[in-house]
C-alpha cells in the first residue's frame, strides 16, 4: 500500500479496510490479521494498526474477542450504513467539485447519465 503524506496513515488504513468491507473482500465475521502481522504486511508501526483497530471498534466495524483476535462486524445493517456513508461522501465530493467549475444540478445529472451509458456500452 502506498501512502499519501498529506493524510495520516491510520486514516488511510481505516479507509482501506472500510473499502474492503463494503466490497465484500472482507466479509462479516472475518478474522483480521493480528496488529503485528498487519503492521508488517503494510510496513507501518504496530501502534498505528492498534489505533486503527481501536477506532474501527468504536465505529462498530470491528470487534475483538479476547484471546481470539479482531473480527469484522457481523452486522449487515452496519455494513450497509457504512456503504451509504461512503456513497454520500463520494457524491458530496463530486457535487462540490462540479459546482466549483460552474456546473448546475441539471448538468451533473446529464454527465452521470452519459458516463453511465458509456460504462454500459450504450455509446
Amino acid at each position: 500500500m502506498e501512502f499519501n503524506n498529506n493524510i495520516p496513515i491510520y486514516i488511510q488504513v481505516m479507509e482501506k479496510i472500510k473499502q474492503e468491507i463494503v466490497t465484500s473482500r472482507l466479509k462479516p465475521g472475518d478474522k483480521m490479521p493480528s496488529s503485528r502481522d498487519y503492521s508488517v504486511e503494510l510496513g507501518i508501526n504496530f501502534n498505528t494498526v492498534a489505533r486503527v483497530y481501536k477506532e474501527m471498534e468504536m465505529e462498530e466495524l470491528l470487534f475483538t474477542k479476547r484471546g481470539l483476535g479482531t473480527f469484522v462486524t457481523e452486522s449487515s445493517d452496519r455494513v450497509e450504513r457504512l456503504r451509504l456513508e461512503m456513497a454520500k461522501k463520494q457524491i458530496e465530493l463530486f457535487v462540490s467539485g462540479m459546482r466549483q467549475i460552474g456546473y448546475t444540478k441539471k448538468d451533473m445529472i446529464k454527465f452521470i447519465e452519459m458516463e453511465n451509458d458509456y460504462m454500459e456500452g450504450e455509446i
